[in-house]
């Protein structure tokens, strides 16, 4: 009997981000957005083969394959907002851990030119995508996404992300995308995730 993929609770409490992103952003990026998400690719994927699959795996699998991109776009959009939940915390922002300090300084200079770029190229991606904090080997690199890609299938190893999809932020910032970047990275941004992804 194939289990269903989930929805994975919040790593915090639905308000636990305000004011930057308000409860009533969370309420519905989480509570509808993602869950619609989780519930279509269970619809997709029962009976084929991906029906038994990890969630990473179904992601892997269909990544790029024209005929299985109604599953890739679930997938791949179950993952990436449960990423991006352990992206973000209460009083977050401020200094990474030192390792990950370390490489960020060796790739972009200091912390704050790296904010800098990870917000630029976030505000950048046109349309619905996704800023991401990524390292290529043993290099720290930005990239963008465009809908619901991931770095991974690329062979890129994500350390965090920005969501840009309108639904993350236009209820409190409406079209101030730079605004809200600005903020979740000055307050928001889980830097201690990311130094467990670097590992």
């Amino acid at each position: 009997m194939a289990t269903p993929i989930s929805l994975p609770p919040l790593p915090w409490a639905e308000n636990a981000l305000d004011p930057v992103i308000s409860a009533n952003t969370i309420s519905f990026h989480y509570g509808k957005h993602h869950k619609t998400y989780v519930e279509n690719l269970n619809k997709l994927i029962a009976g084929t083969e991906y029906a038994d699959l990890p969630l990473e795996k179904i992601v892997s699998a269909t990544a790029g394959k024209s005929d299985k991109s109604a599953i890739f776009n679930n997938a791949a959009q179950t993952w990436n907002h449960t990423f991006y939940w352990n992206s973000l915390r209460p009083n977050g922002g401020g200094e990474p851990p030192a390792a990950l300090k370390q490489k960020i300084e060796a790739a972009f200079g200091s912390v704050d030119a790296c904010k800098k770029e990870l917000s630029a190229t976030s505000v950048s991606q046109f349309g619905s995508g996704w800023g991401w904090l990524v390292a290529d080997g043993s290099t720290l690199k930005i990239v963008k996404t465009a809908n619901a890609e991931t770095p991974f299938t690329q062979g890129l190893k994500p350390l965090l992300t920005l969501d840009v999809w309108e639904h993350a932020y236009y209820l409190d910032y409406q079209n101030k995308r730079a605004a809200h970047l600005d903020a979740v990275l000055d307050k928001l941004i889980n830097w201690e995730f990311a130094a467990q992804n670097l590992g």
